[in-house]
């Protein structure tokens, strides 16, 4: 309290308004979530009148029982992990290298390879030659295709790039004066020092991967390759039309809103758990890519 008082007037009114605006983006970013978790403990009488605002009206757990009873979303489910863990293991295999090559001076052309990857950021080829692409590689309806398509991303080589840039040259000399050669000195020296940064870009690839729904949904035609965004938007589009649907709704124990919100909530749980793991890592990676020695 003291040293709450040691600050002026304008100082205190400005410390208010930033805590109010503070909290009012905290609980608009965090209800959302709220309210989806409060529709899939709902009845589907009481979700599909609009009667859910903040709390479950009508406790039920039937949304869940019918997700969880479905092995199509297991499968999918299945599916999302392994492109994600697979997907975000390549994508550290390719860019751990290419943003150390692109960060040494002795690299030859750093300057045009530097500008041709950033490129890249702004201007691409588009959807139909990306499909057309990845038609003729064959990694059409391909759960490699959806490892291996999306792999690289530039910002992240960018980001990555920039912190091996801010690593002192004395810890390169050390190891090379030890008879380190260049793939010693990636692995053993710059990797354990950029721990923050490359768990930033895996936070990214994570997300960026359990996420993916447009071109799974492009490129995979079978249903048992779906990942869980497309077979959420398959059982939002199909439910009311199945007759297991239309004989359950009779008693409104749920419906297609608690249904999916039941899904967006089991889709969303794993990032919830993996997330505070890493955050702690996510502001020091992103700071320390722009400080130069």
């Amino acid at each position: 309290m003291t040293q709450w008082n040691m600050y002026s007037r304008g100082d205190k009114i400005f410390a208010m308004t930033c805590a109010i605006l503070v909290g009012m983006f905290t609980a608009a970013t965090l209800y959302p979530f709220i309210y989806i978790a409060a529709v899939s403990f709902s009845s589907g009488f009481a979700a599909t009148a609009g009667k859910v605002v903040l709390t479950p009206i009508d406790f039920t757990v039937e949304a869940y029982r019918f997700i969880l009873g479905d092995p199509r979303f297991w499968n999918s489910y299945k599916n999302t992990f392994i492109y994600t863990i697979g997907g975000t293991a390549m994508s550290l295999v390719l860019i751990i290298p290419a943003a150390y090559a692109l960060s040494r001076p002795q690299l030859v052309g750093r300057r045009f390879w530097n500008l041709f990857i950033a490129f890249t950021m702004w201007f691409n080829a588009g959807m139909i030659p990306f499909f057309l692409n990845m038609r003729d590689l064959g990694l059409l309806d391909s759960m490699f295709g959806i490892i291996i398509g999306f792999a690289v991303n530039a910002f992240n080589i960018i980001l990555l790039r920039n912190f091996f840039e801010s690593i002192p040259r004395s810890f390169e000399e050390a190891a090379r004066m030890d008879g380190a050669n260049e793939f010693q000195v990636l692995w053993k020296v710059f990797v354990p020092l950029a721990k923050p940064a490359i768990a930033t870009i895996t936070l990214f690839c994570i997300v960026s991967r359990w996420n993916g729904f447009f071109w799974a949904m492009v490129l995979l035609q079978s249903e048992e390759k779906i990942p869980l965004q497309v077979f959420l938007r398959h059982t939002i589009a199909n439910l009311s039309d199945t007759e297991e649907f239309a004989m359950t709704a009779l008693d409104a124990s749920y419906s297609a809103e608690t249904i999916t919100a039941a899904i967006i909530v089991c889709s969303i749980l794993p990032v919830l758990i993996v997330y505070p793991f890493i955050q702690r890592y996510f502001e020091k990676g992103i700071l320390l890519g722009g400080v130069k020695e």
